[in-house]
């Protein structure tokens, strides 16, 4: 068997095949210099330089020697189905008998004038993170470009490392299109309460500098001074390689409900994979704990599971003294319902579509649906399996029984 892509969705196919027996050649065909890791770090404790990887290591290093799983720094060209073969840039070929698709995205370009300026950084890799961390010296001024997950996490995490920070964004406040107009507002009063200026409703259309960013230039015509900038405006899925393999792709790679591709013996898992979901239906997910389940799923799935990935889908994010967790998918809705208060920044938020709960949210409340299996977001997460139409009155009453 044959992953390509040495991330977290790879690096917890192999661990689990060899959980489940799989004893035959295990081959990880990956770009990164790592063995397989997560990311969350990168924009919270490593950025701030409070913690190492160690912690966030799918298996350590011995686990591959020990448990013969071939980790190979290689670039892969492209995906033969018709031969099962793996073309590499080098010229060689590997023969897969089942190819997991675990390639993950890509920073999403940002062409607009100046971008090429020294100073100017993206977030994913490790290389990326320390390039951040050395040019981050305290009172500098930083601009932070996009205003969901990772570009708010990095400019909390800046802020605290003491910098001067302004964030840019499309929207009126802070991750407002994931989580809504609410949440985002309450997100927007701890940025600004932080000393983060932010620019909302406007855009970056050039960077300008000698020979490194010394300001950026918004559509509305704002000219902003800084020393460093971070382009935070998403990731495109990484699927060049299954071109004419007959992989059917659209945003992603698309895969079934057992994380299978419409061609025979191959399967995506991870960022990379738009998968059907028995709840929530086609969906592409970019969270951790998506990859670090899906591509166990898909590994059982490659062994011959016909067990449907039914994950309830859920994530996290740390900012300042802040932890938000979130359960669920809803891309849109027609009623948020609050439980507690958003003044207070302590609260549990319901996303309900025509009556229906599809998603939670909850901010220094409700627990963590993974780990605490009695609180309330995991409670909400059993709600959206049952596809349940509570009361609204019931959802944001304060009574234990609601």
């Amino acid at each position: 068997m044959v992953i390509i892509g040495g991330g977290l969705a790879g690096g917890n196919a192999a661990k689990e095949l060899r959980k489940q027996g799989y004893a035959d050649e295990l081959l990880i065909l990956t770009e990164e210099p790592s063995f397989p890791f997560g990311r969350p770090p990168l924009t919270k404790g490593y950025l701030r330089g409070e913690e190492d990887l160690s912690g966030w290591m799918v298996a350590p290093a011995d686990w591959y020697r020990a448990h013969q799983v071939q980790v190979i720094p290689a670039s892969v060209s492209r995906v033969d189905a018709k031969t099962r073969q793996v073309k590499l840039q080098d010229g060689n070929a590997i023969t897969y008998q089942r190819l997991l698709l675990a390639t993950g995205g890509r920073n999403r370009r940002f062409d607009v004038p100046g971008s090429s300026l020294p100073g100017i950084h993206q977030l994913r890799t490790i290389a990326e993170c320390d390039r951040i961390k050395r040019a981050a010296k305290p009172d500098a001024r930083a601009v932070v470009v996009g205003s969901g997950f990772i570009g708010s996490e990095v400019a909390a995490s800046l802020r605290q490392l003491g910098l001067k920070v302004t964030s840019v964004m499309r929207g009126k406040a802070p991750l407002d299109a994931v989580l809504g107009p609410e949440v985002g507002g309450v997100f927007a009063a701890i940025h600004r309460a932080a000393g983060i200026e932010l620019v909302t409703e406007d855009e970056v259309v050039r960077f300008e500098g000698s020979s490194h960013v010394e300001r950026v230039v918004t559509k509305k015509g704002r000219r902003i001074a800084c020393d460093l900038a971070i382009v935070a405006v998403g990731i495109e899925p990484n699927v060049e390689i299954v071109k004419g393999s007959g992989v059917a792709t659209r945003n992603g790679i698309l895969v079934d409900a057992g994380c299978r591709t419409n061609v025979a013996g191959i399967f995506a898992a991870g960022d990379v994979a738009n998968h059907l979901h028995p709840i929530f239906g086609r969906v592409r997910v970019e969270h951790y704990n998506n990859a670090e389940k899906m591509g166990a799923a898909a590994a059982r799935s490659m062994l011959g599971s016909r067990t449907a990935y039914r994950y309830m889908h859920s994530f996290w994010s740390d900012q300042f003294e802040h932890k938000l967790e979130y359960i669920g998918h809803a891309r849109k809705w027609d009623r948020f319902v609050v439980r507690g208060s958003l003044d207070e920044r302590k609260f549990v938020g319901f996303y309900l579509q025509a009556g229906k709960v599809r998603a939670a949210v909850g901010l220094n409340r409700g627990g963590d649906p993974e780990q605490d299996k009695t609180g309330e977001l995991a409670k909400a997460g059993r709600l959206i399996a049952k596809g349940a139409h509570p009361s609204p009155r019931l959802l944001a009453d304060e009574a234990p029984s609601a």
